[in-house]
């Protein structure tokens, strides 16, 4: 049995994208937890361990060390990915993450020490850049273009439900064991890490009910497979749908175009035409990073820290950010395709601005810096309190309320519309090795950043976000609702019609016709079609 129905397909698939969820959590719950401080401890209070309440942990640049582990793997994982899924197909290189990922799980769960906790952080992080690439893609070309936003952006909401999920029961693993350096039990550490195998075993199984994409099976001239599929998802299995024939002609004419380009390399993404796009999705996968919402992820016991809030209360605080996380994605689930994916990063970007220059404010004139010697941790240079606490914490919350239905869905949703079939999982594969090169930088030094310039680490977020929003105006063109291979006609300019020569800014959403051809109503779609067609031409004639 093989199942047809988007909405299940692209909820199973994205199971992939909650295990990069289940680690961001996983590891911020464990950062101020004194199972995990006292088993890897090297500060000052031990080894060896003695009576004390507390333990220091891991230095900010070891600790930073083991953060970003995850997240080096994650970037060579992404990059050999194009490769896997151009061999093995989208479906199987999913699966193939699963099984990484269990291996990797197991020696974290058994880590004795900092290096083979290191080591099974860089085996799962070779799991999620497989996944986090080739899930995106594989639900992109399966879904109809005026709901992609929405199937693919499932992919962070699925990120958001993992961090929640393992957030919480990292906290209830806390209370495993005593709380002091004498008494501590490492289950409390390693029960979450063990049991975020389950949602990879789970996902492996489910995956074999999937189909194959009807892309990747087209340019392995599998035609019979490609049309099968097709009519499976988008024609409740009748071959002659509308529809159906459309996506199947538009497939092969792409093919056929593709051909004449021979064997692709990843050298072809820096060739001049395809330059531009290889850069604009490099670039989108880049800023979500440098938003700093995952650093507000990986370190928010910090930021609850510098606070006022210890223990308990500063988990319970800090699950409050995942909360708004998860439920603030769902507007972008139901209008990403509506508002289009250039206001979205547009609004996101200039509100994140906007909380991270009032967290620095608040905190460069409000916070009173710790002397070193007198730190509990490294990281916790800061003590805010009062009116000032109260802000920097709800300035924290409106920042992930503000990422979460913008740049946290559209980044995984835009670099699939940017490349041509022949290059779309080499191009992903690029795109999110961005991500996690600088993923890992970030992981590496914000502990750092916070122990040695304080609150000054929120300045360079917010000028981030600001240069985000320019490089986004002015150079990222509109792709919701135009099929994958429109998107590659904006680009290509088949027609004659010169898109690239209209300004980014000019560029709309497109969804009438589309829309009408998935419900079949050719008559529609082909008059909305030309409408379209003259709007652009007049566009282009306008920027000659």
């Amino acid at each position: 049995m093989v199942v047809g129905n988007i909405y299940v397909i692209a909820s199973v698939a994205v199971v992939g994208g909650g295990l990069f969820g289940f680690d961001i959590s996983s590891m911020s719950a464990q950062l101020s937890e004194n199972s995990y401080l006292c088993y890897f401890n090297e500060g000052p209070q031990g080894p060896p361990f003695n009576d004390a309440d507390d333990c220091s942990g891991l230095s900010s640049l070891r600790q930073g060390g083991v953060t970003a582990s995850m997240a080096a793997g994650s970037w060579l994982g992404a990059l050999i990915s194009g490769f896997i899924s151009d061999r093995l197909g989208r479906k199987y290189s999913i699966m193939l993450g699963c099984l990484i990922w269990i291996v990797g799980s197991t020696l974290i769960c058994a880590a004795q020490n900092v290096a083979m906790l290191c080591v099974g952080r860089v085996i799962n992080g070779l799991a999620v850049g497989i996944e986090s690439a080739q899930v995106p893609v594989y639900i992109s070309e399966l879904s109809p273009p005026s709901k992609r936003g929405r199937f693919v952006g499932l992919q962070q909401w699925a990120i958001t439900w993992g961090i929640l999920i393992m957030y919480y029961i990292s906290y209830g693993c806390s209370f495993v064991g005593g709380k002091t350096s004498s008494d501590y039990s490492p289950a409390a550490w390693r029960i979450p890490w063990g049991l975020q195998m389950i949602p990879a075993v789970a996902l492996f199984f489910a995956m074999m009910l999937l189909p194959e994409s009807p892309r990747w099976l087209a340019r392995m001239d599998r035609w019979e497979e490609a049309h099968e599929v097709l009519a499976l998802v988008h024609g409740k299995g009748d071959r002659d749908h509308p529809f159906v024939a459309i996506e199947l002609q538009d497939i092969r004419d792409m093919c056929e175009l593709e051909r004449t380009f021979g064997d692709v390399t990843y050298f072809d993404l820096f060739h001049p035409k395809m330059l531009n796009r290889t850069l604009i999705g490099l670039f989108t996968q880049i800023w979500s990073q440098l938003t700093g919402m995952n650093v507000m992820m990986y370190y928010i016991s910090y930021v609850f820290g510098m606070a006022g809030y210890t223990g308990n209360a500063a988990l319970l605080s800090s699950s409050v950010e995942y909360i708004i996380n998860v439920f603030m994605t769902l507007p972008a689930l139901f209008w990403q395709d509506r508002w289009g994916r250039r206001p979205t990063m547009l609004v996101g970007a200039f509100f994140m601005c906007v909380f991270m220059f009032a967290n620095a404010g608040i905190l460069g004139n409000n916070a009173i810096v710790i002397p070193v010697d007198q730190r509990s941790t490294p990281e916790l240079s800061m003590s805010v309190t009062g009116a000032a606490s109260k802000g920097l914490i709800a300035c924290t919350y409106l920042f992930v309320a503000s990422y979460a239905p913008t740049w946290g869905p559209v980044s995984w949703t835009y670099p699939p519309e940017l490349f041509p079939l022949r290059l779309r999982s080499k191009g992903v594969s690029m795109a999110t090795s961005g991500n996690w090169a600088f993923n890992t930088a970030l992981g590496l030094f914000t502990p750092s950043a916070f122990a040695n310039i304080t609150w000054k680490t929120y300045i360079l977020f917010g000028v981030f976000n600001a240069a985000m929003f320019i490089h986004v105006f002015f150079v990222f063109p509109e792709t919701a609702g135009k099929t994958l291979e429109e998107t590659e006609a904006m680009f290509e300019d088949p027609n004659g019609i010169k898109y690239l020569g209209t300004p980014a800014w000019k560029t709309r959403v497109h969804t009438r016709s589309t829309i009408a051809m998935e419900h079949g109503d050719v008559e529609n779609a082909k008059a909305a079609e030309a409408r379209a067609e003259v709007v652009t031409a007049e566009q282009a004639e306008a920027t000659q």
